[in-house]
């Protein structure tokens, strides 16, 4: 797991808008440590993994999406996001990409169309669980699905594409 990403999920939970729409959910103890050690340059695929379920069984959960989506959807909690990730990410012209993707109101209306839906989430896990299984054919398959089948992640890549945040990420660290 991208430690840049960890450090961005570590600065999203310190936001009290985002605590208080998943407080009376999951044991805030239990992720704050998780993010702790998934900071670390070292650490367990065990860790990696436990991070995985946790986000897979909160992202089923109505109000914990909704708080997820809350990150991206109002500007009070997303500008102030957005500018403490900033010097987090090594590359600025990742760092600027994700900025305007951020900004843009159809990348965020894609991405509620996209967590929203049961069966892209569901493909979305499978392509997970296949990348950290190393199974490329299965990761390609899911994905080839995803862009077939549901028009919502089509449109949410040729927003990010836009903005330049796919090239940004092949670019890797």
């Amino acid at each position: 797991m991208d430690r840049n990403l960890v450090k961005a999920l570590q600065v999203a939970w310190e936001l009290p808008e985002f605590r208080s729409g998943v407080r009376h959910l999951v044991d805030l103890d239990e992720v704050t440590q998780l993010l702790a050690r998934l900071s670390v340059a070292d650490q367990d695929h065990e860790v990696e993994r436990s991070l995985l379920r946790l986000l897979r069984s909160g992202l089923d959960t109505v109000e914990i999406r909704e708080a997820v989506l809350l990150l991206l959807e109002q500007d009070e909690v997303r500008r102030p996001l957005v500018v403490a990730v900033q010097p987090l990410v090594k590359q600025p012209g990742q760092a600027a990409a994700i900025a305007s993707a951020a900004e843009d109101p159809t990348v965020r209306r894609e991405a509620r169309a996209v967590l929203d839906s049961v069966q892209v989430r569901e493909l979305i896990w499978q392509a997970i669980d296949n990348q950290v299984s190393h199974n490329r054919f299965g990761l390609i398959r899911r994905a080839t699905v995803l862009f077939v089948r549901h028009s919502s992640v089509r449109r949410l890549a040729w927003a990010l594409r836009r903005h330049g945040v796919l090239r940004e990420l092949r670019r890797g660290p």
